[in-house]
């Protein structure tokens, strides 16, 4: 009986290994084509991805540009500043303050892109992170085309992803995206889009 639970064990540890595994190398990278889209979101969570957006979308890459989880202390007139957006940020970049976790960064988005009868998405955040923010947008959003386009946090060393900081970073989100994973099969769609996004 021992030797079958230890050998249970093992199977799995092995399992839970392999699936990290993948999961570090499937992480996308930045795509070398130009990207267009009807829309650009951009997930808090660090300066790059909103720089990231910004620039995209100033370049003409989308016709709206949400940025989704931002802090309610800061103001449009801020982000602007900081990430150095120009005329199309002042009257095309909407602010959505609602969304508390990656959760609500999809419940905001789906609400957005609904409101604007949005097909297409360009997804800005990093790139450990974006297999599980494309969960829950596939989740809820369905029939939205969604383009990846990651970022690399700064002190965050993909290319060295086994040292102790970063695997620690990876093996977190790794268990974060398999628990997202599971709820999104057990309930594609659980009470979406009721969060909005201001001007």
């Amino acid at each position: 009986m021992a030797q079958r639970i230890l050998s249970i064990a093992a199977g799995l540890l092995a399992l839970y290994v392999v699936g990290f595994l993948l999961f570090v190398a499937s992480l996308p990278s930045r795509p070398t084509q130009r990207l267009k889209a009807d829309g650009i979101v951009a997930l808090t969570g660090g300066d790059a991805r909103v720089d990231a957006a910004v620039a995209l979308f100033e370049g003409g890459t989308a016709k709206r540009l949400l940025i989704t989880g931002v802090n309610k202390a800061s103001t449009k007139e801020q982000l602007k500043l900081i990430a150095h957006g120009g005329r199309r940020f002042d009257c095309c970049a909407d602010i959505g303050y609602a969304a508390e976790d990656t959760y609500g960064n999809a419940e905001e988005t789906s609400a957005w892109v609904a409101l604007h009868h949005f097909k297409s998405l360009i997804v800005v955040t990093a790139s450990y992170h974006m297999p599980r923010s494309l969960t829950l947008f596939h989740a809820l959003m369905p029939g939205v085309k969604l383009l990846a386009y990651p970022v690399e946090p700064a002190g965050v060393d993909m290319g060295a992803w086994w040292h102790p900081g970063t695997l620690h970073l990876l093996h977190n989100e790794y268990l974060k995206f398999v628990a997202s994973y599971i709820m999104t099969a057990v309930d594609p769609a659980p009470a979406g889009g009721k969060a909005s996004a201001a001007s």
